[in-house]
C-alpha cells in the first residue's frame, strides 16, 4: 500500500514537473526534442521518454512559451529545434520564482521536524 501510494505520488510530481524542466533546459539555447530528452534524462527521478515530450512541446508552442525552426541535419531527416520566446521566458521566470518558494517552504518544514 505504502509503495503504491508513493508510486502515484512520485508520477504525479514528475508530471508536474516536465513543463518546467523542459523550459529551463531550453533557455538560452536552441534544442531539438531528442537532446531535450538527453537533458531531462540526466536528472534523478525524472522518468521521461520522447512519447512524453513531444505533447508537451506542442502545447508550449501553441501556448506561445517556445517557437520552432526546422534545421538541415548531416545526420539524417531535417530536425526541429525549440527555442524560448519572450512570452516563454516571462512565464519560466514566474514557474522559477514559484518553485523556488514552495521548495523553500517545504525544506523550512523539514528543518522544523528535525527539531
Amino acid at each position: 500500500m505504502e509503495n503504491r501510494f508513493f508510486d502515484n505520488w512520485s508520477t504525479q510530481l514528475r508530471k508536474g514537473m516536465l513543463e518546467l524542466c523542459i523550459l529551463n533546459a531550453i533557455r538560452g539555447t536552441s534544442l531539438y526534442g531528442y537532446d531535450i530528452v538527453r537533458k531531462l534524462r540526466s536528472i534523478e527521478g525524472l522518468v521521461i521518454s520522447e512519447g512524453t515530450i513531444y505533447p508537451i512541446l506542442s502545447r508550449l508552442k501553441r501556448e506561445g512559451f517556445v517557437q520552432t525552426t526546422i534545421t538541415e541535419s548531416t545526420e539524417g531527416p531535417p530536425r526541429k529545434y525549440y527555442e524560448l520566446t519572450a512570452k516563454g521566458e516571462k512565464i519560466l521566470n514566474e514557474m522559477n520564482d514559484y518553485w523556488q518558494d514552495i521548495k523553500t517552504g517545504t525544506d523550512a518544514l523539514k528543518r522544523k521536524e528535525k527539531s
